[in-house]
């Protein structure tokens, strides 16, 4: 019979899951040395005979089996659930400490730089230990050879019900990635581009990616033309020209498809890097627009979303706002299992307690409003 032992971790905040993720299974040991053959009746006080079966050794089963923190952490994060009815959700945003402890608790599954084996590719991330998960990377697709040309630091991210590549997560954008960047929203069709930071907050978070008018960015030709001022943050209507393509249609050739397309920008820069907002209804009309934008948008790819380093704010904003379909649908919400389901896309999804904290509050928040308008 094979015996089982679990080994399970403790989750410290922000240390790498990586960190602990050697191979825990060790051999049994054998005797180091082989005495000389003794009939056991040639012991001193011993009367007693033994005979061995060695034939079935062959045959005999392991005795111990030991699960890795790896294997855990992923068992973890795909079957972790805490749904909550409205009622429960309700309470449970006030248990500041009982989410505290509940976040504590789930691994952050962190990439080990070992897993990403990319030439230049350190040059393409805007922290060292935040990496995109292998399984969910986004490649670009390019014709240069260079090893490095595909690889940009983002991950397909699952939205409500499992809906496949609903949403990107990616870093704020370098000086030497913008490209990069502009060619995975063409690539991947992004109706709608979400970014949460400010270019500095004492030190750099994002280039200014993006024209003041128009401008040139590769292969591409980004056009503002409209900016509307909110009170909680600027909507930009952006143009996207494909050059290439643009200049293949005037060459007589046969006609790229779609060589200009229509992005949406929205801009939330009030949000504080590794803190919360005093009052989540902005982030509230900031996901119902960014829904409804989505949904009426000719292109149908993923939402690409990004504040520095594309995991907090980031996170929140996706758990907010799959949460509030989920709301909306099921009349209940596990935001548990929403950010386990997160982070096993993207390592680090929601980086402090008081940011998991947050998005309880705002989605109980978004509950009473459906109540008052009858859908709940």
């Amino acid at each position: 019979m094979v015996q089982w032992y679990w080994v399970f971790s403790t989750h410290i905040a922000k240390l790498p899951n990586w960190a602990i993720g050697t191979d825990m299974d060790h051999p049994l040991s054998h005797c180091s040395s082989i005495k000389k053959h003794t009939c056991l009746q040639e012991r001193r006080g011993s009367n007693v005979s033994l005979t061995l079966d060695m034939s079935s050794l062959g045959n005999v089963e392991p005795i111990l089996s030991v699960s890795t923190p790896r294997e855990i952490t992923l068992h973890f994060l795909r079957t972790s659930s805490h749904v909550l009815s409205k009622e429960k959700l309700q309470e449970r945003a006030k248990n500041l400490k009982a989410l505290e402890e509940e976040f504590s608790r789930i691994p952050p599954n962190y990439v080990n730089p070992e897993e990403i084996d990319i030439p230049g590719r350190a040059s393409k991330d805007r922290y060292k230990t935040i990496l995109p998960n292998p399984q969910t990377r986004v490649c670009l697709s390019r014709a240069e050879s260079q090893d490095d040309s595909n690889y940009i630091n983002a991950n397909y991210i699952r939205g409500y019900a499992e809906q496949e590549k609903a949403f990107i997560a990616t870093q704020g954008p370098m000086l030497n990635t913008v490209i990069d960047f502009w060619q995975m929203v063409w690539q991947e069709q992004a109706p709608v581009i979400v970014m949460i930071t400010k270019l500095k907050e004492g030190k750099e978070k994002c280039v200014h990616y993006w024209p003041d008018g128009e401008g040139n960015y590769g292969q591409f030709k980004i056009y503002v033309q409209d900016t509307r001022e909110c009170v909680e943050y600027t909507v930009r209507d952006l143009t996207i020209q494909n050059l290439i393509s643009l200049f293949l249609s005037l060459s007589f050739l046969p006609k790229a498809e779609g060589e200009e397309r229509q992005v949406k920008h929205f801009l939330y820069s009030s949000w504080p890097d590794h803190q919360t907002p005093e009052s989540a209804k902005p982030l509230l009309r900031l996901t119902a627009e960014v829904e409804e934008r989505r949904k009426e948008a000719t292109s149908k790819g993923p939402v690409i979303v990004h504040c520095s380093a594309g995991i907090g704010r980031t996170g929140c904003f996706i758990a907010t706002s799959i949460g509030c379909q989920e709301l909306k649908t099921k009349g209940q919400v596990d935001i548990m299992g929403v950010v386990c389901k997160l982070r096993l896309d993207r390592g680090g999804m929601i980086q402090t307690s008081e940011q998991y904290q947050f998005i309880h509050h705002t989605l109980s928040l978004y509950s009473s409003e459906l109540s008052v308008q009858g859908i709940l």
